[in-house]
């Protein structure tokens, strides 16, 4: 088969209609899918309009609709079987660009905890990650993209991550963080 004029002007309006390959094969006759992508590819005719760039074209033409922050629904229950299946709503996800959740700040933590933690640190063994065991404490210290960090490293009550002084810190007692609402 050869690519006469006729039939080359059918493949290009074919293609730049956003038709496969295999589909102008078919309506041709007698040519591969391969064929035709070769002759689009010697006549220069990549770029043409898909349904995907179409869509993105539009979008991008479409004014953006503001979003609107909700609050999240009470569950629902999906009816029509003998159990019905209780689903509990969305929690809100954190992406880029938004800030964290407050934290617990230094001011919020005892005076007696972070004395602990303070003497305790200038005792800490100051080990790397790859020399941290299921008996030594992972509290971090530092900042992770400087030579200076380090993890306490001190001994940990059996089925705790941390030392007893980080302990305190990183787990207060039920009434301690009520207590911190109620200011």
């Amino acid at each position: 088969m050869s690519w006469t004029d006729d039939r080359v002007e059918i493949l290009k309006t074919m293609w730049m209609e956003g038709r496969s390959a295999s589909q102008i094969a078919k309506e041709l006759g007698g040519v591969t899918r391969n064929a035709v992508i070769g002759k689009v590819h010697r006549l220069g005719l990549s770029n043409r309009a898909t349904p995907a760039k179409a869509k993105a074209a539009a979008k991008a033409k479409a004014p953006a609709k503001p979003k609107i922050a909700t609050k999240p629904k009470a569950p629902s229950v999906l009816k029509g079987t003998e159990n019905a299946v209780s689903i509990p709503p969305r929690k809100p996800i954190i992406t880029a660009g938004q800030p964290l959740p407050p934290q617990p700040s230094n001011s919020e933590i005892s005076e007696e905890a972070l004395a602990k933690v303070i003497k305790v640190e200038k005792g800490a063994k100051k080990l790397r990650l790859m020399e941290l065991t299921e008996r030594t404490c992972k509290w971090p210290i530092g900042d992770p993209a400087t030579e200076d960090f380090w993890f306490c490293g001190l001994t940990t009550e059996v089925g705790k991550p941390y030392c007893d002084a980080h302990n305190g810190v990183a787990f207060q007692p039920m009434s301690a963080r009520r207590d911190r609402r109620g200011r």
